[in-house]
């Protein structure tokens, strides 16, 4: 038998240690500097950047006016953002022509809807179903009367005096609230078996889906009241409201419906197997797999339906957008070569900071809502 054994006669060379897995050095190697092509991009963005912020800093912070300054200061040459002109008009940007004695109205409105919100939106905080009842049923109520007045010794405010956040805000909160539960009654009725029922949803979808959301408003503001009986009027906040709930609901539908499809058939047979009826099959086991599968399609749905707020000026409403550009076309104190553009900017600002949100906790409720689904 022939011997195999190798014992080696020399050392080997010492190898390199390892590179390191953890501190900045292997972040940036990692992400930024990966390969040839990393380092070139990143390379090329720290030039971009080094280009952009300075001048950006100096807008916003550098020569910009603060809070407390003057429309002086404002006008002078190389001044930034005039900070001052938005806190000067502040008021008006939140609560449009709404009268300055009765601005607590609107406050406790505010107030309210966080305090009610906040814990529907937190999990692990009990009671929501009398927290959904407050907030659904109790708080519209509420907020109605107390904005409007006319009721409890409290001063009647018309509709047309509403306007800046306020009009945003309403306008997108109720809306997302009705074009949800009526999104889903759409999708369920254009997948029924009875031909009436999914004859007139996916002629409502359709139709809604082919004509642009002003077109809707304007049908609203201008069309409808020659269709009512002759002395009757409908409110044009209510007009706008209306349309933007049937608007958004119509996507939603959609939305939903590619979430509905997307649950295996399995689902279906083994609901029907257990003896259930269709809406406890619905509302049970096949809705919540499918809205989980479909979360960003319905949070895209909702940041579109706040920023399509700003289209409601067509019936004559005056949303944030529509507020500061009034102010930037009428307050002549303040005419300086960057009022306007800080005005925008602020709405901008506003904007960004609700979508960004609802985009956050809709990742937020994806990752609690992953059962081994995401890739």
């Amino acid at each position: 038998m022939t011997d195999i054994g190798f014992v080696r006669s020399t050392m080997t060379e010492a190898r390199p240690a390892p590179r390191r897995t953890s501190g900045i050095g292997a972040w940036l190697q990692k992400n930024l500097f990966a390969t040839p092509l990393d380092t070139v991009l990143t390379i090329v963005g720290l030039v971009f950047l080094a280009w952009v912020i300075p001048p950006l800093y100096g807008f916003f912070f550098g020569n910009a006016v603060g809070p407390n300054g003057t429309v002086e200061e404002c006008r002078m040459e190389n001044a930034g953002a005039c900070w001052a002109y938005i806190a000067a008009e502040m008021e008006f940007f939140i609560y449009g022509f709404y009268d300055i004695p009765e601005q607590w109205r609107p406050n406790i409105v505010f107030a309210l809807g966080a305090l009610l919100l906040t814990p529907l939106l937190i999990p692990k905080v009990p009671f929501k179903r009398v927290n959904a009842i407050l907030f659904l049923v109790v708080y519209p109520i509420v907020s109605y009367f107390l904005l409007a007045g006319g009721v409890f010794g409290l001063r009647e405010i018309p509709t047309e005096k509403w306007g800046g956040l306020l009009v945003t805000l309403i306008i997108s909160v109720v809306g997302i609230t009705l074009s949800f539960p009526l999104g889903i009654v759409l999708a369920l009725g254009r997948q029924s078996s009875m031909p009436i029922i999914k004859t007139v949803c996916v002629g409502f979808i359709e139709l809604i889906r082919a004509v642009p959301l002003i077109t809707i408003l304007f049908m609203a503001s201008i069309m409808l009241p020659l269709f009512m009986p002759q002395g009757t009027t409908v409110d044009k906040f209510l007009r706008a409201i209306v349309g933007v709930t049937l608007f958004t609901s119509a996507y939603m539908a959609e939305v939903v419906r590619g979430g509905l499809q997307a649950i295996p058939r399995g689902q279906y047979e083994a609901a029907a197997a257990l003896g259930l009826g269709y809406w406890k099959r619905m509302y049970f086991i096949i809705l919540p797999q499918a809205l989980k599968h479909v979360i960003p399609g319905i949070v895209n749905n909702f940041i579109a339906l706040f920023k399509d707020t700003s289209l409601v000026y067509i019936v004559g409403m005056k949303d944030l957008l529509e507020a500061v550009k009034t102010k930037n076309d009428t307050a002549l104190e303040w005419q300086s070569a960057n009022t306007a553009t800080t005005g925008y900017i602020f709405a901008a600002m506003v904007f960004w900071v609700f979508c960004f949100g609802m985009s956050r906790y809709s990742i937020y409720m994806e990752n609690r809502l992953n059962t081994g689904y995401k890739r």
